[in-house]
């Protein structure tokens, strides 16, 4: 996964290239994050052991079984599964994050500001309080109802935003606002109304707070199908992004479709969006900092910035989540504290070193 991009989209390279040196570096990082966060947990795991079992789950011989059988399972069946999921999510936000911000030409933006996070969280609200439970391709009610949900607003939101068969930047941030906010206190509302268990409302304010859960191989099979795909079609649209960093006269100049490549544009974060919901909750700030921080080192051509938000975000979001799950071991913290945690800080001493605003041409 962590050199797919690059060989996705400089077949040949040449080692000489910064770009090359960058998608390296940030691909040995977040193999060590991956790592790490396999190792540690609540029970920790060695180098050794994770390859042995690993090996051994794969047919091939390694001798005699020197762990725990109870190691095998944290593994395969826990550990691994939840650290790609997270990989995956942070990928497909940090991407979202760039198609947005780019299309809006707005650094504030984030994969959550077009209703994204207010549809989802209040479809998810809604089926944890009221759905039985269920299942299709691994994926219970709640994180189908969330996925739905998440583009079903983003749906409306664009319809909302199109005014004379045009859809401007001001008006789809503006209608991402107003659909934000009657969804989240359509969300609120229905905690208040609800008298079920405390356990219940306990599961939601979690959920809100993000947690990646992966509890079936199907999830990560599909999810993972939507999110690579979907990240390979956004470098697609980097030559647009760039012609839309000067302005939406420039951009038709140079022969942009604007109205066409917004819809495509709008979608495939939705999609993005949608399908990193469906197993981690919503987790915040991450889709907002890294390509910002990016931004800011190797500058606003999206060509290398798509690419180099995905395996940062995805390197930021499985170190999170290992602080979640490690520091208050047994108990498991909401990963969205830590991402604000860990890039928070990060984004504001960038800022204050570089002095300036980000780039957009």
């Amino acid at each position: 996964m962590m050199m797919l991009f690059f060989r996705l989209l400089h077949p040949t390279p040449d080692t000489r290239h910064p770009a090359f040196r960058t998608y390296l570096i940030l691909s040995i990082v977040l193999f060590l994050a991956l790592l790490v966060g396999i190792m540690q947990g609540a029970v920790a795991l060695d180098p050794v052991t994770i390859l042995k079992i690993l090996l051994r789950s794969a047919g091939i011989s390694v001798g005699p079984v020197t762990w725990q059988a109870a190691d095998e399972t944290i593994l395969l069946e826990l550990r691994l599964p939840r650290v790609l999921g997270g990989a995956l999510v942070g990928a497909a936000l940090a991407t979202a994050g760039v198609l947005f911000q780019g299309l809006l030409r707005n650094p504030l933006a984030d994969p959550y500001i077009i209703g994204t996070s207010a549809g989802a969280g209040f479809s998810a609200t809604v089926a944890m309080l009221v759905l039985p439970p269920a299942s299709i391709l691994g994926f219970g009610s709640v994180a189908f109802s969330a996925f739905v949900g998440g583009l079903l607003a983003v749906l409306l939101v664009y319809r909302l935003s199109r005014v004379d068969g045009r859809c401007s930047p001001v008006t789809l941030l503006l209608a991402g606002v107003i659909v934000n906010t009657v969804l989240g206190y359509l969300g609120s509302l229905s905690i208040l109304l609800f008298e079920g268990s405390e356990f219940r409302l306990r599961r939601v304010f979690t959920w809100l707070m993000g947690g990646i859960a992966v509890n079936d191989p199907r999830q990560l099979l599909v999810v993972g199908s939507i999110i690579l795909v979907g990240i390979v079609m956004a470098y697609g649209y980097a030559i647009s992004l760039n012609a839309l960093a000067v302005g939406e006269e420039g951009a038709q100049a140079l022969g942009v479709d604007l109205d066409r490549e917004a819809g495509r544009i709008i979608t495939l974060g939705a999609l993005l969006t949608g399908a990193a919901v469906s197993i981690s909750g919503l987790i915040g700030f991450l889709g907002l900092a890294v390509p910002h921080i990016l931004r800011l080192l190797i500058g606003p051509d999206h060509r290398r910035l798509v690419p180099a938000s995905a395996l940062a975000g995805a390197t930021l979001l499985v170190l999170a989540d290992t602080a979640a799950r490690s520091i208050a071991a047994p108990t498991e913290l909401p990963v969205g504290i830590f991402t604000a945690l860990l890039g928070g800080p990060l984004f504001l001493f960038l800022l204050r070193c570089t002095g300036r605003e980000s780039e957009w041409r």
